[in-house]
């Protein structure tokens, strides 16, 4: 192996724990969202109001975009990201309801 190529797969090996790391982080940041969304179900379930909030989940798309932007991040897929988060998070509201 060449020196380049070593250097190389160092980088690599670094890269990739830094991936697994951000992974760890996106998957506990989830999942402390979805208790509060959790919470939001049970306090709509027991109010009677509805599941969704297609007002807020407008302006949370929004704000989501502008972010991606700031982060230089593609907006399409955080759109597409917090529309199926959003989703996830109607069903367990509707599935409080019941």
């Amino acid at each position: 192996m060449t020196d380049a190529t070593q250097r190389a797969a160092e980088i690599l090996k670094e890269h990739r724990q830094s991936i697994d790391r951000l992974d760890a982080i996106l998957v506990f940041t989830l999942a402390e969202r979805f208790k509060h969304t959790q919470a939001v179900g049970r306090l709509k379930a027991v109010h009677d109001l509805p599941p969704s909030d297609p007002m807020r989940e407008a302006r949370q798309i929004e704000r989501l975009e502008r972010l991606a932007e700031e982060a230089d991040l593609d907006p399409e897929f955080a759109r597409k990201f917090l529309n199926f988060i959003i989703s996830e998070v109607i069903r367990h509201h509707e599935r409080l309801q019941k």
